[in-house]
């Protein structure tokens, strides 16, 4: 059974730190460009950031670019969010996505999504 699980996700104040988790199975995550995609309450869900299968190259959205930092562990087959500097504007569902191609695209199109995770910054 093919499945991303994220996990990682709580509660923290302005300021702090999170690192999200992203783990696959029943597939190997090497030959996939992964995303990470957030969604708050009434707005559409946005790319954040991803890292392709290619070259390991990484993209980020201005938004958190400077703050996040994407990473993917092959050989545990999976793929980690580092959060620093949390501002209430990151307050979302945090969710991971698997897309077949070699370089990544922030756009929330992919064969494989997790289930999300919830990420509140407030204090």
């Amino acid at each position: 059974q093919v499945q991303l699980v994220e996990s990682g996700g709580g509660l923290v104040q302005p300021g702090g730190s999170l690192r999200l988790s992203c783990a696959a199975s029943g597939f190997t995550l090497d030959s996939y460009a992964i995303g990470w995609f957030r969604q708050a309450p009434g707005k559409e869900r946005e790319g954040v950031s991803c890292v392709s299968s290619s070259d390991g190259s990484t993209y980020y959205a201005d938004s958190v670019r400077g703050r996040f930092t994407i990473s993917r562990d092959n050989a545990k087959n999976t793929v980690y969010l580092q959060m620093n500097s949390l501002k209430p504007e990151d307050t979302a569902v945090y969710y991971c996505a698997a897309q077949l191609r070699e370089l990544c695209v922030l756009l929330p199109r992919a064969e494989y999504w997790g289930q999300g995770t919830q990420v509140t910054v407030s204090s």
